[in-house]
């Protein structure tokens, strides 16, 4: 179909790519394995998606980010693209008419969670698909050394040789020497073309402040930098109470966090893109996906974890190419809260082990049962019932998910589904006996498709809305039809999933690996320590410190940063300490003058002069005989 240009001005209205699009898409075109290594904002989508709808067949995309991945999907949609999505949450039944569609359908990409892709369903029919290419997004994923490691990740490649797929493209915005390396070792890339842009942004400013009255510099941040603006903060709590005090002090902003329904965050998400919200002050939540490209300033009110993660969401400051603003703001706090977390984060091993089983008798769950299970799961509630600190069980969890276990998602919207599980003549006759509710019946069957094979995805606001009846009465109605065994409603939930992967083991066999345990320990202190060297030291460029970070060594100072800033007022004061100076001599050599007369003769505002003066007397080049300064000659 068409040259690259035509398509990317078809499907996306663009004339021109950005850099290192074209580089990527005509390598991908080329059949040749591909890593590309792209900043945040860098339109690392386009990249895989224009070559996919040049060549016969679908698109695999693996990605762990599930928002991402439908928003990815109903953005294709719009466009006119056929693409499906396969992610914990959906049935057996959506699963498999899911994967059905791509083998047999019109279809050009299949978004997949990494999890999915050693399901029995999924590999037992991937050798069906005409699969033009593989996509791995996110694929700092499979580095043990990375700051995301995910285990499935490390199984991509069997899937590869199962379906013999001939081209694999990696794509990452974050990604050390060490870890690219790894990504190719363990996709078993042959012989890749790794792209590489540069994480230079010459139009953002990187700004560190160190200051107790945080507060203070974010109203001083956002007052003198226009337009639109992230904060981001760690805890769900500060976002709600730093939203407050920005709007008590006249500023436009709200809160976002993972704890506030889809629909709230869809709707604060929305008034910040539009412009009728200026400010978002959020959790890590938010930002995957983000595409608004006139974002003046980002600033981190609590310091990341890792330079990863802080290069990833300064850098949605700019996107537009015009000058913008990265702003750190730490204290020496800072630095305690952020060695703490490696405490925290890494609980003892046997404390591992103790939170393992009794996540399982929670669930009611025997030993050697359990396996390919998928559960709804609330941390609070499993750490009270199971008398467990709540941070600590999480964080023996996320270890016990790096040791390829099982699995928690992030929280899912599951919507609302509904499937008769009458036929439709068996149902024409239910509407006869039952008028009071055959105009809800008309209206289910005139609104959705397929609900007499599939469970469907309903909307009961929108229902509402149409009907002119309350979201109540419409939850009402579904509930009898349930009642009366019409069909069945599934309401929708939100909360994170738990997919077991092994059956449930018994300590002597559930092997908590010392080796990789010290490792993982190691490489996140070692990315603790790397930020608070980040933020702490003042003698580095910060623009080249990230890019040091990042494998480019001989970048040149950025000239905006803080530290560069710094370094030119000290320059500018030299330079004039010096023409002062210079001043100083010419004026004694006329002979033995006080500072009265010296102030005479003398244009310097600042009165740096008298400070000049003492120097030139400790280094013995002027003495001061009563009110006279004279000229020292040898």
């Amino acid at each position: 179909m068409g040259k690259p240009h035509e398509v990317l001005n078809k499907y996306w209205g663009y004339d021109s790519f950005r850099p290192m699009q074209e580089e990527i898409i005509i390598s991908i075109l080329e059949g040749k394995d591909t890593l590309a290594l792209l900043p945040t904002g860098g339109g690392k989508s386009l990249t895989f998606q224009i070559p996919s709808m040049m060549t016969d067949g679908i698109t695999l995309v693996v990605t762990p980010l599930i928002a991402l991945m439908k928003d990815q999907v109903e953005n294709l949609k719009s466009r006119g693209i056929r693409a499906l999505a396969v992610y914990s949450g959906m049935s057996s039944d959506e699963i498999d008419i899911t994967i059905e569609n791509a083998i047999n359908g019109d279809y050009k990409f299949l978004y997949l969670s990494p999890e999915r892709l050693q399901s029995e369903i999924f590999r037992s029919r991937v050798g069906r698909m005409n699969i033009n290419f593989l996509v791995v997004d996110e694929a700092h994923c499979i580095s043990q050394w990375g700051h995301d490691f995910r285990p499935d990740y490390l199984k991509i490649k069997e899937i590869r040789h199962l379906a013999g797929i001939k081209t694999t493209v990696a794509l990452t915005a974050t990604a050390t020497d060490k870890v690219v390396s790894e990504i190719v070792k363990e996709l078993e890339l042959d012989n890749p073309n790794i792209i590489k842009s540069s994480f230079r942004r010459d139009n953002l400013s990187y700004i560190v402040r160190e200051s107790e009255d945080k507060n203070g510099q974010l109203i001083k941040i956002a007052r003198g930098v226009n337009g639109s603006g992230i904060v981001y903060v760690r805890e769900r709590k500060r976002a709600e109470e730093l939203a407050q005090f920005l709007e008590a002090q006249g500023l436009n902003a709200q809160a976002y966090h993972a704890g506030m329904s889809s629909s709230v965050r869809s709707a604060k998400q929305d008034d910040w893109k539009n412009g009728n919200c200026r400010i978002i002050v959020a959790t890590n939540a938010f930002g995957m996906g983000i595409d608004k490209s006139d974002v003046r300033f980002v600033c981190h009110f609590d310091p990341p974890e890792s330079v990863e993660a802080y290069f990833q969401e300064a850098g949605r400051a700019g996107r537009d190419g015009n000058k913008s603003f990265a702003v750190l703001l730490w204290n020496r706090s800072d630095i305690g809260r952020l060695r703490k977390i490696l405490a925290t984060t890494f609980p003892s091993p046997d404390y591992i082990r103790d939170v393992y089983q009794k996540l399982f008798i929670y669930y009611g769950i025997a030993y050697g049962a359990g396996k390919d299970q998928v559960m709804k799961f609330n941390l609070t509630d499993f750490a009270m019932k199971s008398k467990l600190h709540a941070l600590s069980a999480y964080y023996a969890l996320k270890y016990i998910e790096k040791e390829g276990y099982f699995e928690i998602t992030d929280e899912i919207d599951n919507p609302s589904k509904v499937k008769f599980i009458v036929n439709r003549d068996e149902l024409y006759h239910i509407q006869l006996k039952n008028t009071s509710m055959d105009a809800f019946i008309k209206t289910l069957l005139r609104l959705y498709t397929g609900m007499f094979s599939n469970l469907v995805p309903i909307d009961e606001e929108y229902i509402a809305r149409l009907t002119r009846n309350s979201k109540a009465a419409i939850t009402s109605s579904l509930i009898r039809l349930s009642g009366m065994g019409i069909a069945t409603y599934m309401p929708s939930v939100r909360s994170p999933l738990l997919i077991l992967k092994t059956e449930r083991l018994d300590d002597k066999n559930l092997y908590i690996s010392p080796v990789r345990y010290q490792m993982h320990r190691g490489s996140f202190e070692d990315k603790i320590e790397s930020i608070i060297g980040y933020f702490s030291g003042n003698l580095i460029c910060r623009s080249q410190f990230l890019l040091s970070y990042f494998g480019e060594k001989d970048s040149a100072e950025c000239g905006v940063c803080d530290v560069c800033i710094e370094k030119k007022r000290e320059n500018a004061r030299a330079v004039y300490d010096n023409s002062i100076e210079k001043r100083l001599i010419e004026i004694l050599l006329d002979g033995p003058k006080s500072l009265s007369e010296i102030s005479l003769d003398i244009e310097d505002e600042t009165r740096s002069y008298i400070e000049l003066l003492r120097e030139m007397i400790d280094r013995g080049g002027v003495e001061q005989k009563g009110e006279l300064y004279h000229i020292v000659t040898r």
